[in-house]
């Protein structure tokens, strides 16, 4: 794990999907846990818990899959705003993911939120990333 809290939820997801896991576990911050919250409610996650060991502190993501075949909910996670180099969109300009069929996520005034939330809630903010 880096630096960059964003980073490493994403590519744990990303890995944890394409290898078929039920949980993943990452560092716990105010931001991942955020966004966990954000897949929960979004339907790609299934559950989202806060656990300690020692003085260390760390989520369970549970990954959520469909059908017989057990096709992962969450197909890909693209990282779209960096450290080195950060997308800032208006409510107006915030792009839709797949035609809406995915999510972006958001870090806004009001919170981190789905790019539907803030376009009906009329605020721009910091692009984190794609979701579908």
């Amino acid at each position: 794990m880096g630096n960059d809290a964003i980073d490493d939820v994403i590519t744990a997801l990303r890995n944890a999907s394409l290898r078929g896991a039920e949980t993943v576990r990452v560092s716990s911050t105010d931001i991942t846990i955020s966004i966990g919250r954000v897949l929960v409610e979004e339907g790609f996650l299934g559950n989202l818990r806060e656990h300690r060991q020692g003085t260390n502190r760390f989520l369970v993501l549970t990954l959520k899959y469909q059908g017989r075949t057990r096709k992962a909910r969450i197909t890909t996670c693209r990282r779209v705003s960096k450290p080195g180099l950060r997308i800032y969109s208006g409510y107006k300009d915030i792009p839709e993911v797949l035609g809406g069929i995915g999510t972006a996520i958001l870090s806004t005034p009001g919170g981190i939120m789905t790019d539907r939330e803030a376009r009906q809630k009329r605020i721009g903010g910091e692009v984190l990333c794609y979701v579908w």
